[in-house]
């Protein structure tokens, strides 16, 4: 049971706190004392706190600061009679979640409560896998990545097993690819990386091997090639649906007798290498081409590892979202604390295909631009609303010869584009209505008017 601390000099308010806090299954503890406060904060394992900005001859605002050095991370609500955007300005500049003004509403103190302890529901959790996972770097509660994490420690006992992670770009395949070495007992030996796409045949070929003094024009002297800088260590073949279908035979081999030859030698090489293998390409259709070698996939596919999109596990994007602005704030010297639940819905429902690379530069880019206290869904790029970055008009229509009713046209693009802002947010009003920015009279008159179907209340 989450239990909140109500700090207010005045009693009727603090059993009013009390009442409302009881109704939603939270313990309350109150008190009107600044020192007991700040003794119970130290005492207890309190999970927010309604703290009153006039506390007599006390400020609210040295009561903020002390359970603050208390505990950085816990999050405190500002109550204030005053009303004053200074007051509330100065408590968010301390360290305030959000403040509440006198008198204030049953209605208002639940939604503020529940999206407070939401917010450090979420940050716990992130510091948590953040902690946990720091081995894995990749942040996730879906249970398509627990399982991933799961492979990862298995398959990690396992030195000598190769792996062939699939799976989208952008969805992390390089971190599962380094989780596995950072967790197996290689872990003190090479890891070695290389994309496999991004060289032509003869350069990946000498990059692989390695070559012999005069192998060819340019080899002027011995170089050894990835496989024996990586020995007894982990070699990450990235991308490899893309290697030459010649350069195939030879890793087959590889694979076979754990041996290699430089380009231009006469001797086989034994290696002691784990090879990691990945690839975003389907290579059962690769294989049905003829652009990819059947056996050697079967070689590679020892133990198979696939990560999913990020639109097939949005329980994820959350727990993103939070741990990169928190890192990018904190990067760029910002105060950016948290994304706004309309933000969020948009972020949600937005599918992600750049997967979490994508997320990430979203995020970043946000940083860059604005020092907001909180992101909203104006400060979103403009593919998150569902529009296309390349065009400045969200639709073309093309005019038949006979021409157009344009009264009729401009209705039909209304009330479609009123139904897709429900359909955004959940069927919430307030925030259909501020995301269309029309009063919520206008938008009831629009409803009736095109017969929606959808009602509000009065």
């Amino acid at each position: 049971m989450e239990k909140i601390l109500i700090v207010d000099d005045e009693a009727f308010i603090r059993e009013n706190l009390e009442r409302i806090l009881a109704a939603d299954g939270y313990r309350a503890l109150s008190t009107g004392c600044p020192e007991e406060a700040v003794s119970i904060v130290t005492e207890d394992e309190i999970s927010l706190v309604l703290l009153d900005l006039n506390l007599g001859s006390e400020s609210g605002l040295d009561v903020l600061r002390a359970v603050k050095e208390v505990d950085p991370e816990l999050l405190v609500i500002i109550i204030t009679g005053y009303g004053t955007v200074e007051s509330a300005v100065e408590a968010l500049k301390i360290g305030a979640y959000d403040y509440i003004k006198k008198p204030f509403k049953a209605d208002a103190i639940h939604l503020i409560v529940k999206l407070a302890l939401e917010t450090q529901s979420l940050r716990r959790k992130v510091k948590r896998l953040v902690r946990q996972e720091n081995d894995i770097n990749m942040i996730g509660t879906s249970p398509a990545l627990l399982q991933i994490f799961q492979q990862i420690r298995e398959v990690a006992k396992h030195e000598t097993a190769t792996v062939l992670i699939t799976g989208e770009s952008g969805t992390g395949k390089e971190l599962v690819a380094q989780a596995i070495h950072n967790l197996s007992p290689r872990v003190d030996k090479p890891f070695i990386e290389i994309n496999c796409g991004s060289l032509p045949f003869n350069l990946l070929e000498s990059e692989l091997f390695g070559h012999e003094r005069g192998a060819f024009t340019d080899a002027k002297t011995r170089k050894l090639g990835l496989f024996e800088e990586s020995d007894n260590g982990s070699i990450f073949l990235d991308e490899i649906g893309e290697m030459d279908m010649g350069l195939q035979v030879k890793l087959l081999r590889v694979l076979e007798d754990r041996k290699i030859r430089r380009l231009g030698g006469n001797r086989n090489i034994d290696i002691n290498v784990r090879i990691i293998a990945a690839t975003n390409a389907k290579l059962k259709n690769a294989i049905d081409a003829k652009e990819f070698r059947e056996d050697l996939y079967y070689r590679l596919n020892v133990f198979p590892i696939h990560i999913p999109p990020l639109r097939e596990r949005r329980e994820d994007v959350p727990s993103l979202l939070e741990y990169f602005l928190q890192r990018f704030s904190r990067e760029f010297n910002k105060a950016m604390r948290a994304f706004s639940r309309d933000a969020l819905d948009l972020m949600l429902r937005y599918h992600w295909p750049g997967n979490v690379r994508e997320l990430r530069n979203v995020v970043e880019r946000i940083c860059i631009m604005y020092n907001v206290d909180e992101i909203k869904p104006e400060h979103l790029p403009r593919e998150i609303w569902g529009e296309s970055p390349q065009s400045e008009v969200p639709f073309s229509y093309e005019i038949p010869p006979e021409g157009i009713v344009l009264d009729d046209v401009v209705c039909k693009v209304e009330k479609g584009l009123i139904a897709k802002a429900f359909t955004i947010t959940g069927g919430n009003v307030a925030r259909t209505a501020r995301i269309l920015n029309v009063p919520r009279g206008t938008l009831r008159y629009k409803l009736e008017k095109y017969e929606l179907g959808i009602d509000l209340p009065g």
